[in-house]
């Protein structure tokens, strides 16, 4: 089976997370927290900065390793690190998403996550609440 590695940013602001809903491809339509492919010779925090600023014209601060998630699609396995992170500049442009929400912990399961998404949720319920 094919394996896919991405980088997911957990964007934190007051208290709250950044999601934003896929608007295109196979999964169009579902939540995800935003990122992205990590490409040869990148890290996995190389690659969620260039992802952020490709797809939300915004320059973020990766400031915390969070969790790897694995879960398996029917065409592929998805590596997911995620990280804790926060906007340094720029404001959260829509560019490739459908729609985005900023959720907190009594709300983070008010979206569609897709599969791998809703796997971390506790572990950022967690998180929030110590902040």
């Amino acid at each position: 089976m094919k394996e896919i590695h991405v980088a997911a940013a957990v964007i934190v602001k007051g208290g709250r997370i950044f999601a934003t809903q896929r608007g295109y491809g196979e999964f169009k339509d579902g939540w995800e927290f935003p990122g992205g492919k990590v490409e040869s010779g990148e890290t996995p925090e190389q690659a969620l900065v260039r992802e952020i600023r490709e797809e939300l014209n915004t320059e973020i601060a990766v400031d915390e390793y969070l969790d790897t998630v694995e879960t398996d699609y029917p065409k592929f396995h998805l590596s997911m690190r995620c990280y804790l992170c926060h906007v340094k500049e720029g404001h959260l442009e829509l560019l490739e998403h459908e729609a985005a929400r900023w959720l907190d912990a009594g709300h983070l399961e008010d979206v569609d996550w897709l599969p791998a998404d809703r796997t971390i949720i506790g572990k950022i319920k967690e998180k929030i609440m110590q902040v």
